[in-house]
């Protein structure tokens, strides 16, 4: 059993939030063209908001909408009911006020390490004309200084600043992706299961460079994964969503939305810990319950295993 301090908090109302809202969605579903079968409800009926600075974790099975959800979020997709909002304003394009860190990361290849993370910052500040004048030169050496200390923050050195991407292993690929999101200092924070074909020990220390700089900057992040355990660490509030079921139409695949008790043990105490494998398996058994409902789909995996869903 889940101990009272540690037990869920089933949706957490608007009005307890004592921050602004940063990310408000109202409403929304998505559905995609099934061919012959006519459309796929991915996302049904979501209502959610999210304050700002808060770190949020989306867990859920493959093909519960939590990559479609970041994209909503960003404006790579726009929902087929309901609405979006990113500070207040409505989500009708690629959002500049959201950094994103796909799963499959895509750095330049032709630019070395410095340059890809300098790229995206340099080119929203200054056009053409702008490089000519002595202040660019001025701007240059300080966003230099910025990008280095950020990849010396995630875990490269200064040796590695002038290599070029293939000649880095995935898990310093992903090392530099993510430095690359955080020099542009969004106010919101998209990352996609962006851990996930690292290494445990890599993977590891990424929790925690990731959370020790989320902790300093405070902005809004929002993290999908479906590894428990992952989850769990990282957030201060769990989503935890399941698959739409056809027979079940017009209800949401929202299953679960809590705040996760903080801790301030180590990591790899903390996965230890009596309430920590308490509250685990509690998450678990809920996202079992609900794969295993999941009848009108052949393809649902109803297995949940090393803190993994799907």
């Amino acid at each position: 059993m889940v101990s009272a301090a540690l037990r869920p908090v089933r949706t957490i109302a608007p009005h307890s939030l004592p921050r602004r809202t940063e990310i408000e969605l109202r409403g929304v579903s998505q559905s995609y063209p099934a061919g012959n079968k006519g459309s796929k409800t991915v996302l049904s009926r979501l209502n959610l908001k999210v304050a700002a600075g808060e770190f949020v974790v989306v867990l859920g099975e493959t093909g519960c909408g939590k990559s479609t959800l970041l994209r909503l979020i960003l404006g790579q997709e726009f929902p087929t009911e309901g609405a979006i909002e990113v500070d207040g304003k409505p989500v009708t394009c690629i959002d500049a006020r959201c950094g994103y860190v796909p799963q499959k990361y895509s750095l330049f290849p032709d630019r070395t390490v410095l340059g890809n993370v300098m790229y995206g910052p340099e080119n929203a500040k200054c056009g053409y004309l702008a490089r000519f004048r002595p202040s660019f030169f001025a701007y240059r050496r300080n966003l230099r200084a910025e990008a280095q200390a950020y990849l010396i923050r995630m875990g490269l050195r200064p040796q590695d600043m002038d290599k070029y991407p293939h000649q880095l292993s995935g898990g310093m690929q992903q090392r530099v992706a993510i430095a690359q999101a955080l020099l542009m200092q969004p106010p919101v924070l998209l990352l996609d299961e962006a851990f996930s074909a690292l290494d445990p020990s890599t993977r590891a220390s990424l929790h925690e460079q990731l959370k020790a700089v989320w902790l300093e900057s405070k902005p809004t992040v929002i993290f999908v994964t479906h590894n428990t355990s992952e989850a769990l660490l990282l957030g201060t509030r769990l989503i935890l969503l399941g698959r739409h079921h056809e027979a079940r139409d017009g209800e949401t695949n929202l299953l679960l939305d809590m705040e996760i008790p903080a801790s301030q043990l180590p990591h790899s105490a903390c996965v230890k810990s009596r309430e920590f494998q308490d509250l685990l398996e509690h998450v678990k058994q809920l996202a079992y319950k609900s794969s295993s409902l999941c009848t009108d789909d052949a393809d649902a995996d109803p297995n949940v295993e090393e803190g993994n869903l799907g």
